[in-house]
């Protein structure tokens, strides 16, 4: 095979690859971040077992140019960054404290190795939700996280002694 065949199944597949990861209904927003067509995308992800929180995770999308101009295919950064607020009244009941938490959406990113993950912890002893944003890659772990806390009122506390 030519090496402009290679080149051109290898821009398929990455262009392919990217279908369906933006503009979903969970997507906000997004733009572009440089001339290569890298974007930054914005979600807004409900927290499905604690009504009252939305939190927006933005995360790095690189583009099929960037790719071919750096040569490095499989190579994706697990940038995220989250913050959580309150659009009503909280109820974590459903949501019981473990010190590990619970993955609240994970999605993969991409045709390579890398998933985008939101994760709660519920720190009843501080009246806080804990969401934390990280990469994860097939081949070794992403330090790269993000946090964001959601401050609970002492009667939202309460509903959490009776989930267990």
């Amino acid at each position: 095979m030519t090496r402009v065949r290679m080149v051109a199944l290898f821009t398929l597949v990455f262009a392919l690859s990217g279908c369906g990861v933006g503009g979903s209904d969970r997507e906000v927003g997004s733009f572009a971040n440089d001339l290569t067509g890298n974007a930054i995308r914005v979600d807004a992800l409900a927290d499905p077992l604690v009504p009252g929180v939305v939190c927006h995770l933005s995360y790095f999308e690189r583009s099929v140019v960037d790719r071919a101009l750096q040569g490095n295919w499989f190579e994706d950064p697990s940038n995220a960054a989250v913050a959580c607020q309150r659009t009503g009244p909280i109820d974590i009941s459903r949501a019981p404290p473990a010190s590990e938490g619970a993955e609240v959406f994970s999605e993969r990113q991409g045709a390579f190795f890398r998933t985008i993950a939101l994760r709660r912890i519920v720190d009843v002893r501080n009246r806080t939700i804990v969401y934390v944003a990280h990469g994860r890659e097939l081949v070794q772990g992403s330090a790269k996280m993000a946090m964001s806390t959601v401050l609970l009122t002492p009667e939202e506390v309460a509903t959490a002694g009776t989930a267990q």
